[in-house]
């Protein structure tokens, strides 16, 4: 364990610090800057010896929490970045985007502030990093079989990584033009760099991973071309298909997607010039729903200078502190404050949105009414109407899951009733030898859920292609522990 005492003489929790917001806002860079070494290590060791580590069960993918807190603490690095990477393949993408339920379940925080476990991990792996810890991990023999991965996000890339390092050739497709899925087009540059996922890509290169770019699957090549060229094939391609808002005004220009706002402006910002960008400078923007979408959507508004932002949600504000039906160690929901937050906007709870209004054909406010409940359902109370004036709207109203064209009438792979592609306990769907994991399967998650999948479903298809496996599997479809594979 890390400083036996340590809780008990720093009780006070302290996280990485943010640049200033006059500053980050002029940019695109990482609003986070690096932990000075003493309080890090003063942090990593006020994880207790606490005998049963709840931060286990509250971590998807079983990360060895107390280990390595413990190593940050005793100045190992390159010891605490292989306990690290030996359950989670990307680090460095869950230490910048993960909610951290680990936290949430962190024995101290009982009657403490958590320990701050998603910085110690971001630390370990940009050390490491720096240190050229992080080498490629190439099979010592190939099976001789082979593995299609199509999409390339966390899941896919998780799936491949696993399968690549066992032995098996493995290819990832990706219909983009660059790897990395919504790592790369979804999330701003002001959470995470996109250098992050290209120095992860060229480990998977050198450890023999193969990528194609530009290619749809379903369209470019079809599934059934897929099935005769490989001897599985993994559905990891995430649960794109946005929550539409079908009220009066729907059609007019200026109500967007969040994806069609966010994916053309992170082109931008990569030196693309993509034709369909969106530039919110000097525009009144609204955006629908308070998710992680929504504040990405409100951190890139902020940084195109527009003239407002106002965040609008159906919902009641959730508490500052534990509901008492959400208790520890369960993930509660919370009011967050996130980095794009503090860089200003209004945030409206108990806000429906009745209706777009604008002129000729384009938008020029939305009317919204205060939420009234009524026999549990959430509707807009009469008489309360109003105007905002918008000339932007983006829906960030969450995924209704996977896109079905190509993958129904080609794999004949079913659906289930959330619009997910149907699996069995080991991740294959009812046509054999196709799997799928991540949102694909799961619907719309956090980020090491996928990770945490594309891992288990690459020990399920080992089995599938090798009889055993000894890659680990952290969690099944019905996120219970796999006894056995």
């Amino acid at each position: 364990m890390a400083d036996p005492r340590g809780f008990l003489k720093v009780r006070q929790r302290e996280t990485q610090p943010r640049r200033p917001v006059p500053v980050r806002i002029m940019d695109w860079k990482e609003v986070y800057e690096a932990q000075e070494k003493g309080v890090l290590k003063s942090q990593a060791g006020r994880c207790m010896d606490c005998g049963v580590p709840f931060c286990h069960q509250g971590c998807p993918l079983g990360n060895l929490i107390p280990e390595w807190n413990d190593l940050v603490w005793r100045d190992k690095g390159e010891e605490a970045i292989e306990r690290l990477h030996a359950t989670n393949n990307f680090p460095e993408f869950t230490g910048r985007l993960c909610p951290a339920p680990c936290e949430a379940s962190c024995v101290l925080g009982i009657n403490q502030p958590a320990v701050t476990i998603k910085q110690v991990e971001v630390s370990i792996i940009d050390q490491a990093f720096d240190n050229d810890w992080v080498q490629p991990l190439p099979p010592t023999r190939l099976t001789g079989k082979t593995v299609a991965v199509v999409g390339s996000g966390p899941a896919g890339l998780a799936v491949a990584q696993q399968l690549t390092r066992v032995g098996h050739t493995v290819a990832v497709y990706e219909r983009d033009d660059k790897i990395g899925g919504l790592l790369r087009y979804g999330i701003p540059d002001f959470k995470m760099e996109k250098e992050q996922v290209d120095r992860r890509l060229e480990q998977m290169k050198a450890e023999g991973t193969r990528f194609r770019t530009g290619v749809a699957v379903g369209t470019d090549v079809t599934w059934e071309q897929l099935r005769r060229r490989y001897d599985a094939v993994v559905i990891a391609t995430g649960a794109t298909v946005p929550r539409d808002l079908p009220i009066p005004g729907r059609d007019l220009e200026g109500v967007h997607f969040a994806m069609d706002y966010l994916v053309p402006s992170n082109r931008v910002v990569a030196g693309e010039s993509p034709e369909n960008h969106i530039d919110a400078r000097g525009k009144h923007v609204v955006i629908l729903g308070g998710g992680d979408t929504g504040a990405d959507c409100i951190g890139t508004a902020h940084r195109h200078q527009a003239a407002s932002v106002t965040t609008l949600a159906i919902g009641k504000q959730p508490p500052l502190e534990r509901a008492g039906h959400q208790p520890w160690p369960t993930f509660p929901t919370l009011f967050e404050v996130a980095s794009a937050h503090e860089e200003g906007g209004e945030r409206t709870y108990l806000a429906s949105t009745v209706e777009f209004v604008g002129e000729n054909g384009k938008l020029t406010g939305v009317k919204v009414a205060e939420t009234e409940f009524v026999d549990g359902k959430r509707l807009p109370k009469a008489g309360t109407e109003r105007i905002i004036p918008a000339d932007l709207v983006f829906l960030s109203l969450g995924f209704t899951g996977a896109e079905p064209s190509g993958i129904t009438e080609q794999v004949s792979a079913e659906f289930d009733g959330r619009g997910n592609v149907a699996r069995d306990g080991y991740y294959m769907t009812n046509t054999e030898g196709v799997f799928v994991a991540g949102d694909a399967g799961r619907g719309q998650s956090l980020i090491v859920w996928a990770i945490a999948e594309g891992r288990a479903c690459a020990a399920a298809v080992d089995k599938f292609l090798m009889g055993s496996t000894i890659l680990p599997a952290p969690v099944a479809p019905t996120d219970r522990a796999i006894a056995v594979l």
